[in-house]
């Protein structure tokens, strides 16, 4: 990437981007079309690649930069600068001449001179530093670790952490066939029938987007409507529904859907969206706490509103947003979320709660203070037949627990926790 024109209005996109999630605590929003108004394609990509490693490799980075500062640049736009500087020459194979001197470039007038020495410190011995550090653990916050450590064991949790430093792959749900879907994108069909091809390039510039043959959603996210068991015919309510993906499911699946969801933008995206994929569904404007339908309903779909943790491949701004009084307030939301959701069901009705969360307090502690409060409803085992056939997804509690390091050698997978009960009076399986 030369010094000038578009190199340089990539990275500063990128040190926008950057400093939004670090400093402003902003979501890290790549799609931004305002953000990225008049840059070419190829540009847009290198902004999101280097935004995308600096907020990944964040730990690393400032370890990194530590060493080579007496204490760190008062001004953000100097220490963004650095991070966005070490992030090419160590882990995005920039040539360091192209990446110091444009850094330098950027830099204002009195730390130029201090950004130039520091990243060519950095190339010189940076990459003997990356080497020795312990990268799962730098870029992970303390929180999140301890938690996971807790909840999956230490090998589990450094398998976590490190899986997030990958780039996750495309996914696709086709509207019909995936294996002609794989055809069409350079992909390939994994066993839950996902379609997943390398990362990469517009999805919207693909073939078939435009025909609405298929829409974005990882194989993990994919499995609660699957897992649901409405067919041609069947009524289902899918809450809390935006942006639409399990919506379209359902809809491709010929189940009548009301989608309840409270954004109205959101709401909007959904709406779009199947327009595109040709698809059908009742949309409505409500707190899916709060709304109730007309009558009792057999299948109803919960993926609820979550700290989504799960998400860090596809969502490296995650770990800089979240903080663990969020686990707490999502988990009063979910409970409400819950509540409703177990309301509408009829007597045999299934309900389907997710979250891409890796917070057990999300997940099977969520549920299990659900099963507390209602005798009414019990667990439906789910088989790994019904997911592919990954076993090791199933939890002993008879739920679904996907981890980002499941499918390691496919690219990973989102986590996921999908638990699956059924109200009492109709036959519980």
């Amino acid at each position: 990437m030369d010094a000038s024109g578009g190199g340089l209005n990539a990275r500063r996109l990128a040190l926008g981007w950057i400093d939004g999630v670090l400093r402003c605590r902003r979501r890290f929003d790549p799609a931004d079309a305002a953000a990225a108004a008049g840059l070419p394609e190829r540009d847009r990509a290198f902004a999101r690649a280097m935004a995308a490693c600096a907020l990944r490799r964040h730990g690393q980075i400032e370890d990194a930069l530590a060493r080579r500062l007496a204490r760190p640049p008062g001004r953000w736009e100097t220490r963004g600068l650095l991070r966005l500087g070490a992030a090419q020459i160590l882990f995005l194979g920039v040539p360091p001449h192209a990446a110091v001197s444009t850094a330098a470039e950027l830099a204002p007038p009195a730390h130029k001179g201090l950004v130039n020495a520091v990243l060519r410190r950095i190339a010189v011995d940076g990459p003997r530093r990356i080497r020795a550090q312990d990268a799962a653990r730098l870029n992970t916050p303390g929180w999140l670790w301890q938690s996971w450590r807790a909840a999956y064991g230490a090998e589990r949790a450094r398998a976590i952490a490190l899986a997030h430093l990958e780039e996750a792959p495309l996914d696709l749900t086709a509207r019909g066939d995936p294996e002609a879907a794989a055809h069409a994108v350079d992909g390939a069909v994994l066993s839950t029938g996902t379609v997943r091809r390398a990362p990469g390039g517009r999805v919207d510039a693909l073939p078939g987007y435009a025909d609405g043959a298929w829409w974005p959603q990882d194989a993990a996210a994919a499995l609660p409507a699957r897992l649901l068991g409405a067919g041609p015919g069947d009524a289902a309510i899918d809450l809390c529904a935006a942006p639409g993906g399990k919506t379209a499911q359902l809809a491709a699946a010929g189940v009548d859907v009301t989608a309840v969801d409270d954004d109205g933008g959101r709401l909007r995206v959904l709406e779009a969206n199947l327009r595109r994929l040709g698809l059908r569904a009742h949309t409505v404007r409500a707190d899916a706490a709060r709304w109730r339908p007309e009558a009792a309903a057999r299948f109803v779909l919960l993926d609820a509103p979550c700290t989504a943790t799960g998400t860090i491949r596809r969502r490296p701004d995650v770990p800089h947003l979240r903080r663990p009084a969020d686990v707490a307030a999502a988990r009063a939301r979910q409970d409400r979320l819950l509540d409703a959701a177990a309301a509408m069901l009829a007597p045999g009705g299934t309900l389907v709660y997710a979250v891409c969360s890796l917070q057990p307090e999300e997940g099977p502690e969520a549920v299990a203070a659900l099963l507390a409060r209602s005798r009414a409803l019990a667990p439906h085992r789910v088989r790994g037949v019904e997911i592919g056939g990954l076993d090791e997804l199933v939890a002993g509690d008879g739920a679904v627990r996907s981890l980002p390091c499941h499918l390691g050698d496919r690219g990973g997978m989102d986590g996921f926790y999908i638990a699956r009960l059924k109200r009492r009076g109709g036959g519980v399986g």
